[in-house]
């Protein structure tokens, strides 16, 4: 069992940044895939980044390639999401999720998460 608890959402004005953070409990982060979800109301969840055990391998949705970054630092059981060059279309609810299974894929699927934090909200005001 794992808590996620994300940090660092709030309004920001459209070509702003802004550094989320999700911090997790327990002993086993560094064997866990981790990603970022984004969700806006009456919308599925989708996709935005994830990275792999030791941070070597990324992954991004094409709508933030280049202006988003994954990061993580196992030692600090954190994983992190820069996020330049915001857009309004970028404002959700932001998810960090964990991925426990052992395969080395990384994956984009909301349901093969295994743990959630509760989210936070990104608002990117034109």
């Amino acid at each position: 069992q794992v808590q996620l608890v994300e940090s660092g959402g709030g309004l920001v004005q459209a070509g702003g940044s802004l550094r989320l953070s999700c911090a997790a409990s327990g002993r086993t982060f560094s064997s866990y895939k981790m990603g970022w979800f984004r969700q806006v109301p009456g919308k599925e969840r989708e996709f935005v980044a994830a990275i792999s055990w030791s941070g070597d391998t990324t992954v991004y949705a094409d709508s933030v390639k280049g202006r988003f970054t994954i990061s993580r630092d196992n030692a600090k059981n954190t994983v992190y999401l820069q996020m330049n060059s915001l857009k309004p279309e970028d404002t959700a609810v932001y998810f960090c999720a964990a991925d426990a299974t052992p395969y080395i894929t990384i994956r984009r699927l909301p349901p093969v998460y295994d743990y959630w934090g509760q989210g936070t909200q990104v608002t990117v005001s034109s």
